[in-house]
């Protein structure tokens, strides 16, 4: 789907499509603090957060944070465009709070303005979090000026990455799905998996993206499976989450479900981009995907580039059922490789 343009001609489209990526799940809590139903926004950095630390932004200065209201403000098309191309809370939180060094957290939706102002002053101003293939420094100058226009290139530079990639991957034919990439996916192994049978279960996963469907090995007999079993799915331009489904195996009788979760994707794929070629960089973390009450991590899964492959390991809980974790590897591989 292109946005291109849709702002023009049309009183209010522009909010309505801000509206339109505030309902998504990572966009409906503070990008800095996690506090619920955030009604602000920095235009520039790409980020909904809420009105406590929308006061921390506000006193960085517009050349750092350019804030608006949701429902209050006038966005430019140019503002709304940025917003979606980098994607909200979880694209821009990929980048900007990718090597958190062990020790620190983020303040929670009780801090204090102190403990705020520390967190957004290191993650926006000094860039204290962000990729190194994205780190801007000054030089020798310090004046506000220069300030000033190392935060916009910065903005800048992330925008331009999500904008490039963006118009780089539209369909060229209509009714085509056009690919972006790869995705690799070892299912591990299982851990205390429900029981279907009299004493056990013959489990198998089965990954769904979009339309494509792919499938485990059936494990005889075990409630702790271990598969070390890769699955390859195609990333479609307009990708979502991979929906993952455990099932036991019947010869006789319908397939009955033991769990299920879904796997944001997006995390992954908005570090490898914009890292690009992972074979020029050594092993390092490049982003995280976050644990929350809203997905089935059991702790938060690390990106990491390792021998020149971009990788998450993932942990999951799987849901809608009474027990069972699942442990995963993804990898991505963009087209050209």
């Amino acid at each position: 789907m292109s946005y291109s343009g849709a702002g023009l001609g049309k009183p209010g489209s522009g909010k309505r499509r801000i509206r339109d990526l505030l309902t998504q799940s990572d966009n409906r809590v503070c990008a800095d603090c996690g506090a619920p139903d955030p009604k602000w926004a920095s235009a520039n950095i790409g980020v909904f957060i809420c009105l406590k630390c929308c006061g921390v932004h506000r006193s960085l200065g517009t050349h750092i944070s350019k804030v608006l209201s949701v429902t209050l403000d006038e966005w430019s098309d140019e503002e709304v465009d940025s917003m979606i191309e980098i994607g909200g809370n979880a694209s821009a939180n990929s980048i900007y709070e990718a090597f958190i060094p062990e020790g620190s957290s983020k303040p929670g939706p009780d801090a204090s303005h102190d403990q705020r102002m520390r967190f957004i002053r290191s993650k926006y101003e000094h860039q204290e979090f962000l990729k190194p293939s994205l780190r801007i420094t000054s030089g020798k100058t310090s004046s506000t000026k220069s300030s000033a226009y190392l935060s916009s290139s910065l903005s800048k530079k992330i925008v331009d990455s999500f904008r490039s990639n963006s118009s780089s991957q539209q369909p060229q034919l209509e009714g085509m799905v056009e690919f972006i990439g790869l995705l690799k996916v070892t299912i591990k192994k299982g851990t205390n998996l429900a029981i279907r049978d009299m004493m056990s279960s013959d489990p198998y996963v089965v990954l769904t993206l979009g339309q494509q469907k792919a499938q485990s090995t059936v494990v005889k007999s075990n409630l702790n499976p271990v598969w070390n079993e890769e699955l390859m799915l195609s990333v479609p331009h307009n990708y979502g989450s991979v929906k993952l489904q455990v099932f036991d195996y019947d010869t006789f009788s319908a397939d009955d479900i033991m769990g299920e979760a879904e796997i944001d994707i997006q995390p992954l794929i908005t570090s490898a981009m914009a890292f690009g070629d992972p074979e020029m960089f050594g092993d390092m973390q490049i982003g995280k995907w976050l644990k929350s009450h809203d997905n089935a991590l059991i702790e938060d899964s690390i990106i990491n580039i390792a021998d020149g492959k971009v990788k998450q390991e993932v942990q999951i809980k799987l849901q809608n059922v009474e027990s069972g974790d699942l442990e995963l590897e993804l990898e991505w591989l963009p087209l050209d490789q």
